[in-house]
């Protein structure tokens, strides 16, 4: 299984008047655009997904959406708090382990620290191996069956500059 993990992109401030809840901060105009331009490299990359599985938070949601309507997919999107930032590895693997088997290209869409964590500990076997996502960033892992503990490769980890510099 190839999983690909992204963390969402630029979002309004906690404590910004109108957004009384974390889950509910939206991307700023700036955080879409820059979305796209991810999007767009994602596109220039040949990236395709069978499962979008995101965090259901604004931010990440409308980072999920974004990322499908430009790969013009047909991919479903699914939402799971597994992804929310207090999400857990565990639940999120046994997730993994129970979606249909014929899916070999995931994304996964979430937050920090969690996302960094997750990565650390598929890659290492522990959450402190010291990987850091940007907003934006992008990840691609390999794993012959998601476990918890060390079971997959680190293919890359990719910047929101690198992913520009590829998208334009």
């Amino acid at each position: 299984m190839e999983i690909y993990i992204l963390r969402h992109g630029i979002a309004v401030e906690r404590g910004t008047p109108g957004y009384k809840k974390d889950s509910e901060r939206p991307l700023t105009k700036e955080g879409e655009e820059k979305m796209h331009q991810i999007a767009d490299a994602m596109l220039a990359m040949g990236l395709k997904f069978d499962l979008i599985l995101s965090s259901p938070y604004v931010r990440a949601r409308q980072t999920a959406e974004i990322i499908a309507e430009a790969l013009r997919t047909r991919t479903k999107i699914e939402f799971s708090e597994t992804l929310t930032p207090s999400g857990n590895a565990r639940k999120l693997i046994e997730r993994l382990n129970h979606i249909n088997p014929d899916y070999q290209n995931v994304l996964l869409v979430g937050h920090e620290p969690h996302l960094s964590e997750f990565i650390s500990l598929l890659v290492s076997g522990k959450a402190s191996f010291g990987v850091i996502m940007k907003k934006g960033g992008l990840c691609k892992l390999s794993a012959a069956s998601p476990k918890y503990g060390q079971c997959a490769a680190l293919e890359w980890l990719l910047t929101p500059s690198q992913m520009a510099l590829i998208g334009s």
